[in-house]
């Protein structure tokens, strides 16, 4: 149903990123807001599954939207233990060293289930969320992600996620007041960008899930994205930004195509292409097809797309289970060299296992769900 995949996007976007969800009831569970290399994973050797004994819970520390720059990400140690399988990671794509994953990993290093989790998902880089609606102090905490970024010479994947009516008031609602005060938070969320290359992922749901809305809220809504982007690239001419093309269960690519040209994607002073897939499980193959539909129906010079490959290893349910579906794994390793035309990049936007509400508290980083991706 079309209903329900608007719920997968929006419901999987948020859960890595609200700081309003304080939980931490012990070693399967962190908090916080989130953060984000080529080839397909390999089959991982056996590795311990017995529940682990009670260990201390990560004592808090600053989100990944707080501000200051958050200090240097450890390097990855040379040697790994047996059962842990080294992973590509990429030489450009920025880890932020504050988030969920990295916290559960350094309170818990006698889990059984540490060494899978760390070297699999903790030190792959993802995407920082920013899905708050605290503007006196947006701007310091994205310049935080995109200095760090800049000091190591790595690109930083940024998710302003503060749309009004985002999620059309389900699972993911919140945002900004109105149009008004979201073109005032972008302004902010701009003036942090810097000047070093980074990737913006503007909205997700924003315009997939625009059903929900009147023509004129929609055209509204568009007419605030298509400032937006142009707001992000005037700060940053190194800025890629792209837009909201939902994913290939959704809509029909005409359709989506239709309305990301109303909410300026096609325009080169917005926009350098389209995302998809995000916080979903459709596969790669699946969503390079869409995409590049969804592109020729758009036009516009030199567009790309992202693809968001966190947890779409396996493909999507058959059933159409969004919330934490069994048997999932993760996907391609984020990268920015994919070797396929017109895909810019295969990106963590979700990151694995951050739970949709099922595994978990919707928001927190669930251990049990990261090795069930991790270990498939």
């Amino acid at each position: 149903m079309v209903v329900a995949a608007s719920v997968v996007v929006a419901t999987g976007a948020v859960a890595g990123v609200l700081s309003a969800f304080d939980d931490r009831t012990g070693p399967d569970q962190a908090r916080r807001p989130e953060v984000s290399a080529s080839p397909r994973l390999a089959p991982l050797p056996a590795v311990p599954s017995a529940s682990p004994s009670p260990t201390e819970s990560a004592s808090p520390t600053p989100a990944a939207s707080a501000p200051g720059t958050p200090s240097p990400t450890p390097s990855p140690s040379a040697t790994r233990k047996k059962q842990e399988r080294t992973t590509p990671v990429s030489s450009r794509l920025y880890r932020h060293p504050d988030s969920q994953v990295l916290d559960w990993v350094r309170a818990n290093s006698g889990d059984p289930r540490h060494a899978v989790i760390a070297s699999r998902i903790a030190d792959q880089p993802a995407a920082v969320w920013f899905a708050d609606y605290s503007p006196d102090t947006l701007t310091a905490r994205v310049a935080a992600v995109t200095s760090g970024g800049a000091a190591q010479g790595r690109v930083p994947v940024l998710v302003p996620y503060a749309i009004p009516g985002r999620d059309c008031g389900g699972h993911s609602q919140g945002g900004a007041p109105d149009l008004d005060a979201y073109d005032a938070w972008i302004d902010r969320f701009a003036d942090g960008l810097g000047s070093g290359e980074v990737i913006v992922v503007l909205e997700p749901d924003s315009v997939a899930q625009a059903e929900c809305l009147s023509a004129g809220e929609r055209a509204d809504r568009f007419a605030s994205l298509a400032r937006a982007g142009r707001v992000l690239k005037a700060a940053n001419p190194r800025a890629r930004v792209y837009f909201d093309a939902g994913h290939s269960g959704w809509n029909a690519p005409g359709e989506q195509a239709a309305w990301l040209r109303q909410a300026g994607a096609a325009s080169p002073e917005s926009s350098d292409g389209i995302f998809s897939n995000v916080s979903n499980f459709h596969t790669t193959a699946d969503e390079v097809a869409y995409d590049r539909r969804v592109l020729d129906a758009l036009g516009g010079p030199g567009l790309g797309a992202v693809i968001d490959t966190s947890r779409n290893g396996n493909g999507a349910p058959s059933d159409g289970t969004w919330c934490d579906p069994a048997g999932r794994k993760l996907g391609r390793t984020p990268t920015l060299s994919t070797g396929e035309d017109r895909i810019d990049a295969y990106l963590w936007i979700k990151l694995p296992g951050e739970s949709d509400g099922c595994k978990g508290k919707p928001g927190t980083f669930t251990a049990s769900y990261a090795y069930d991706l991790a270990s498939s």
